[in-house]
């Protein structure tokens, strides 16, 4: 692994609008693997890959000879998203942005994208889905901390399990190891940050938390 590129950044096919999703990272910082279609978003903010892989099929054009590819094969097991986070894994980043990869019309590589974030927890890595707006992050008997996004709406959700045991601070509605359930009565939806530093801890199970900003 390079020194200088401490985290793996992703980029995916669907659509993240302009550069904005891009702005709060130093790009210097991450090796940056393009997932398919995801090398013409980062054409389009300037963004040049250190890699791109996938089987092109959502791809106007193949990428340039200039640079490094893999192409996949059409018939296969995992999605392209999903190859490159092994990818990334195989390279011994353990830190992972994945943008672009949220699914846009298709809500089924959104869920897709979900299980790569739970393939990254599940082999020692991390990371979260983004794009101008939105945040997913996965989290399982650990803590989050959000900082300066004072306003931003959260929801929390259990995910692959029937119940999950969650404390929030520095939200509207606080909670102490509460349990958020599967097709119960106790959603944790659209709560709001209200403080500079916001903390969300999963006691047991696992959780979802989306963070959205207008």
């Amino acid at each position: 692994m390079a020194a200088e590129k401490r985290e793996c950044m992703i980029i995916g096919a669907s659509p993240i609008g302009g550069g904005r999703a891009f702005r709060e990272f130093d790009l210097e910082n991450y090796y940056i693997i393009c997932a398919d279609a995801g090398f013409e978003t980062a054409q389009k903010a300037g963004i040049k890959p250190d890699l791109v892989v996938g089987d092109f099929d959502s791809a106007k054009t193949p990428p340039p000879k200039d640079v490094k590819c893999m192409t996949l094969p059409v018939e296969k097991d995992v999605t392209d998203t999903m190859f490159a986070a092994m990818k990334g894994l195989s390279k011994g980043y353990r830190d992972f942005v994945l943008l672009g990869c949220l699914g846009g019309p298709r809500f089924d590589h959104t869920l897709a994208s979900l299980e790569v974030l739970r393939f990254l927890r599940d082999h020692g890595g991390r990371g979260y889905l983004g794009d101008e707006h939105t945040k997913v992050f996965m989290i399982s008997d650990e803590k989050l901390t959000i900082t300066g996004m004072k306003g931003a709406t959260v929801s929390v959700f259990p995910y692959g399990c029937l119940s999950a045991n969650v404390s929030y601070t520095g939200l509207q509605y606080p909670l102490s190891r509460e349990d958020l359930s599967i097709g119960g009565l106790s959603m944790g939806v659209s709560n709001a940050i209200t403080a500079d530093r916001a903390v969300i801890r999963v006691h047991r199970g696992t959780a979802l938390v989306v963070v959205y900003t207008a």
